[in-house]
């Protein structure tokens, strides 16, 4: 019983001891696994089909988000390609799985040698790119990231690879790699992309490994994440963000740092690519189009930029809502009410007015005022007694003369 006290008192201590930023990154990882630990006992109990299909897609989504977050609200600078690191990420990572289906039998280690793959693909094209285009800011940068989703897209929507009796032919006609080959040794056809990975994982569609899979990921991407930020790199990242002129003046090398946050979102969201393709068993270029960057991106803002805790919820929410019956009516105009969203959002929170009121109407001050007003009220109570107190002692030395 002591060892158990004193375990628990030096846990407690520890935490008491950590800074501000380590309190929220803990209190937002056991956010996040208690999440998962009520949707895993309600799915295990209700067995909800539609539910146990949501959460790997919130798990992306939220990998992205964070992800994105790292370049619009730490880097702070936009980036409109994002989608095209996912989607490198997840055809090479798919590419990978299918090619080693036979000759790695073990699901658990293929998937993990996957991620690995997904991950090194997406950061490698991330750098290549970032090394191109880091030099231009705002919203050249935008632009040119833009249209390096675009081809990205483009290319994959021209690409046939084969893999038939050990031999890798990748080939940009169809006819030169496909003709005679069997269906199940097309790995990408062109704009039909990649399909028939199910079979490669039947076991984990089966089991709803994906479920814990997906949880993985997040927790590893929030280690990674929080881990950066409160670093010695997170925290020129963040003074280059504030002031340029200053954080070079002090000697930090801004293209390395800016190509290193670039590298790691990329990674990131070729991670959340290999989750995308191994859980839908499929995925065409077409689905990595500008919108998506653009749904991203909303994510983001809504949540708060620089808030990782704000972008877990707004990805979670945003995942959720087009696929819960009150909103299902409105898919078709998802994109366009979160362009409108998107627009209020951004001249609302740089609005210095709008600022006071949010700051006014936000959590914190709220309680403050709540326990302000009851300070206030304890206050007012004690010195009307005091008072009453006074008057009864006045009124009995009157009565004693």
């Amino acid at each position: 019983m002591s060892k158990t006290n004193t375990a628990g008192n030096s846990l407690a201590g520890k935490f008491k001891n950590m800074n501000k930023a380590s309190k929220n990154n803990m209190l937002t990882l056991s956010l996040v696994i208690l999440f998962f630990v009520i949707f895993k006992i309600i799915t295990t109990v209700g067995s909800s089909e539609s539910l146990i299909g949501i959460f790997p897609m919130i798990c992306y989504y939220i990998i992205l988000a964070v992800s994105l977050n790292l370049v619009v609200g730490f880097l702070g600078e936009l980036s409109l390609g994002h989608a095209a690191f996912m989607c490198v990420g997840a055809f090479s990572s798919g590419m990978f799985s299918k090619i080693f289906a036979d000759t790695i039998s073990n699901d658990w280690l293929r998937f993990l040698l996957a991620v690995v793959v997904g991950t090194l693909v997406g950061g490698i094209v991330g750098i290549l790119v970032g090394s191109l285009v880091l030099r231009l800011r705002g919203d050249y940068l935008a632009v040119v990231t833009l249209a390096f989703g675009e081809v990205i897209r483009s290319l994959l929507n021209n690409l046939y690879i084969v893999f038939n009796d050990g031999k890798l032919k990748v080939s940009f006609i169809e006819n030169t790699v496909t003709e005679g080959v069997s269906v199940e040794n097309v790995i990408i056809k062109g704009a039909t992309g990649m399909t028939k990975l199910v079979s490669v994982y039947k076991d984990f569609h089966r089991n709803n490994t994906f479920i814990i899979l997906g949880m993985i990921l997040v927790v590893v991407t929030l280690l990674i994440v929080f881990n950066f930020i409160n670093s010695r790199s997170g925290r020129a990242v963040m003074a280059i963000r504030d002031n340029r002129i200053a954080a070079e003046a002090s000697g930090i090398n801004i293209t390395k740092y800016r190509l290193m946050i670039y590298g790691l979102s990329s990674a990131l969201a070729g991670m959340a690519g290999v989750l995308y393709i191994h859980f839908l068993g499929m995925a065409e270029p077409v689905s990595f189009d500008y919108n998506f960057s653009i749904e991203i991106l909303v994510i983001v803002v809504l949540g708060g930029i620089g808030s990782i805790r704000g972008s877990i919820i707004a990805a979670a929410i945003l995942t959720w809502l087009p696929t819960s019956s009150l909103f299902m009516n409105f898919d078709k105009y998802r994109m366009l009410i979160y362009s409108i969203v998107l627009i209020v959002m951004m001249l609302f929170t740089w609005n210095p007015k709008c600022k006071e009121i949010l700051k006014k109407l936000s959590v914190k001050n709220l309680i403050l005022k709540i326990f302000k007003k009851k300070k206030e009220t304890v206050e007012e109570t004690v010195e009307v007694e005091s008072k009453t107190a006074e008057t009864v002692v006045e009124t009995a030395d009157k009565e004693v003369q």
